[in-house]
């Protein structure tokens, strides 16, 4: 019988499944036979989205095969308490518009919980990881890797809040709250998709949140804000993965970015 795998394996494999995920996407990033084709949901796919949750898959299947998947592509398999989360292109009207701010997000779930956290932006030459009780980390280019934190602001008027799209949050019918938020902030910006949450763990914005969310789109990003400090929510206070509509701060800020939107 062989030993269970530990947290540091895990997060060792999703750096692995980071690698190969981002072979895939640069190589085919501006492609003039890039294939794009659009979803029930009306969303976009591309042919790179699917490449690299195939690629992903494959491997995990060969690394962990008792272990379940669910992933934006292609759906659920296993039903293992241990699931692998992934969004193989996060940002992908980006990626088939040219624009550079994209990646791959790798989450490992144990009993619901993200654990192991990976986002992998490599057109901007930077990613993420975390794996719980680890610290949260960014490695830029070639350079070593560095522990990250959360920022120390702690009043709403010094704080910096990335909300995604004002269509996002008028279609969830919070779009009063935003504006008379915004009037009570230093600084909003709709930075976006992954990155918005790495600037917060990085302590470069104080909060982020968004409406219309898959668990695929934040399962990775959860355990990195956690591990540098931060808290993640729901926008009305409850668990974040399956919400739909989280609210990711650096900790100091949280209860009163929810007393503004509950």
């Amino acid at each position: 019988m062989t030993d269970a795998p530990t947290i540091a394996d895990d997060l060792s494999l999703a750096l692995q499944l980071a690698d190969r995920a981002d072979a895939i996407s640069t190589d085919r990033f501006a492609a003039a036979d890039l294939r794009v084709s659009t979803k029930p949901d009306r969303t976009f796919v591309t042919d790179a989205d699917q490449a690299v949750e195939r690629a992903i898959r494959s491997h995990i299947e060969a690394q962990r095969p008792s272990d379940g998947i669910y992933g934006e592509e292609y759906g659920t398999q296993g039903d293992s308490t241990r699931q692998w989360i992934i969004d193989p292109i996060d940002g992908t009207a980006n990626y088939l518009r040219g624009v550079p701010v994209w990646g791959t997000l790798i989450a490992l779930a144990i009993d619901g919980t993200p654990v192991v956290g990976v986002a992998s932006a490599p057109l901007l030459g930077k990613r993420w990881w975390a794996a719980e009780g680890s610290g949260a980390w960014v490695q830029t280019g070639t350079e070593d890797a560095r522990r990250i934190h959360v920022s120390q602001v702690s009043e709403l008027a010094d704080a910096s809040l990335s909300f995604q799209s004002i269509a996002q949050w008028d279609e969830a019918g919070y779009l009063d709250r935003l504006i008379a938020l915004t009037r009570s902030m230093w600084r909003d910006r709709a930075y976006g998709d992954l990155w918005s949450y790495t600037l917060l763990a990085e302590g470069h914005v104080d909060a982020v949140a968004e409406f219309g969310v898959q668990p695929y789109d934040i399962a990775a990003l959860i355990p990195i804000v956690q591990e540098a400090g931060g808290r993640f929510t729901s926008v009305t206070g409850d668990a974040a993965l399956t919400s739909g509509s989280p609210l990711a701060t650096n900790g100091l800020l949280h209860d009163a970015f929810l007393g503004a939107l509950i």
